[in-house]
């Protein structure tokens, strides 16, 4: 007989409600609890959704109203500082593209299904304690407020209260060294194909760019950054100092100068500081339970941070389903989940290592990538095991 009932969810971002509609799938139900005041629409860039993380959202009934805000990439080229083309990825045979879409859409598809689900989203509600019983746990928030249930699930980001809660030792997210910039240009300011994602190793940096029918060239890039920067801080340097800033490290790689060139400081998209979790020892206690970025977070180099999320969302709410006692639940899940999430960060750091080379080793690169493209580069080893996995909803989870 299912003894879990109620789960309370700390952060209303992605992995909340992905986690939420999940449970509310194995017949759980869930409240999420989200620190911001209100709803956090329009706020973030776009981001890529793999193959694998389409599939979760399919297992939680979004994937339709996805595909209607978001924009199939079946193409990505890689190419160098003269805008040369190096190699084309055309997809893994039998999958289907990856998708770009804008943070703020997926947000609202995810919170529109959480809310006509039932599933009740309360704002205002900063987590500030938590304490475990021998039937649940008992949550409290900085307002004073509380609240209780079977078990919390920590969905509130790379910045987690929840992760202190379980673990005071726990690391803290590892900065990577750069911020990351993007923005947005007219269409006429150069060709760029449609449905195709291109990404530059130029001579001074790594830099990518894509087409938005509707909005005109998205492109991004990474800025080196030796310390790591507060908020604050970032905002207190204008976008027009931030655009001769980049101008000025891209040098003369191409087409990076060409958009910089028509890049306007009012259609900057917010900068990022680039940050990814080290593995964490404890994903869980006896009542607590993290997910997402909490847990996991690879670099954005990984394309896979929201598509882990969501697969990580979906595969807790299959653990508690089959298995009614939640520290036996939580370490299924963990088991299932540590291995892979781990070896993409791992990748992904790999990638970052090679962006923020120093000036010989970038030269280097500059010389070897076009040969090792042509004999080494092989896309169905590079992401067949990111891109194919599934999960087995109806496969019983112990």
């Amino acid at each position: 007989m299912k003894t879990l009932k109620h789960a309370l969810i700390a952060g209303g971002g992605i992995a909340g409600p992905a986690v939420a509609l999940a449970l509310a799938k194995a017949g759980i139900r869930s409240t999420i609890f989200e620190s911001y005041p209100a709803a956090a629409d329009g706020v973030g860039a776009g981001l890529m959704l793999a193959p694998n993380g389409l599939e979760a959202l399919k297992i939680i009934g979004v994937h339709a109203e996805l595909r209607r805000v978001s924009r199939p990439i079946p193409q990505l080229l890689i190419a160098d500082s003269r805008g040369k083309v190096l190699s084309r990825f055309d997809g893994l045979e039998g999958m289907q593209p990856s998708r770009v879409v804008w943070r703020p859409d997926l947000y609202r598809v995810l919170r529109q299904a959480a809310e006509h689900a039932g599933i009740p989203i309360v704002y205002g509600k900063r987590l500030a304690a938590a304490g475990e019983t021998t039937g649940g746990v008992d949550a409290l928030f900085t307002d004073g407020s509380h609240a209780s249930g079977d078990m919390l699930i920590g969905a509130d980001g790379i910045r987690s209260s929840v992760r202190a809660l379980i673990d005071p030792a726990a690391p803290s997210p590892h900065y990577t060294g750069s911020v990351g910039l993007g923005g947005i240009v007219p269409h006429g300011v150069m060709q760029v194909p449609a449905d195709t994602m291109t990404f530059v190793f130029g001579r001074h940096g790594f830099f990518g760019y894509w087409l938005d029918p509707d909005r005109g060239i998205c492109w991004f890039g990474n800025l080196p950054h030796a310390e790591r920067p507060t908020t604050a801080e970032l905002g207190r340097i204008p976008a027009a100092q931030w655009l001769e800033r980049l101008r000025e490290f891209y040098g003369d790689d191409q087409p990076a100068q060409r958009l910089l060139g028509h890049a306007d400081p009012d259609r900057l998209l917010p900068l990022v500081i680039n940050e990814m979790m080290p593995p964490v020892p404890r994903w869980h206690s006896e009542r607590m339970v993290l997910v997402g970025d909490a847990v996991h977070a690879p670099s954005s180099s990984s394309g896979q941070g929201a598509s882990l999320a969501i697969e990580s969302a979906v595969q807790l709410a299959r653990c508690l389903r089959d298995i009614p006692e939640p520290a036996y639940a939580f370490a299924r899940y963990e088991q299932l989940r540590r291995e892979r999430v781990e070896k993409v960060a791992a990748a992904a750091a790999k990638t970052n290592r090679q962006k923020a080379a120093g000036p010989l080793a970038k030269a280097l690169m500059h010389v070897v990538m076009p040969i090792a493209l042509k004999t080494f580069f092989n896309p169905a080893r590079m992401f067949g095991a990111q891109h194919a996995y599934r999960i087995d909803w109806e496969a019983f989870a112990r």
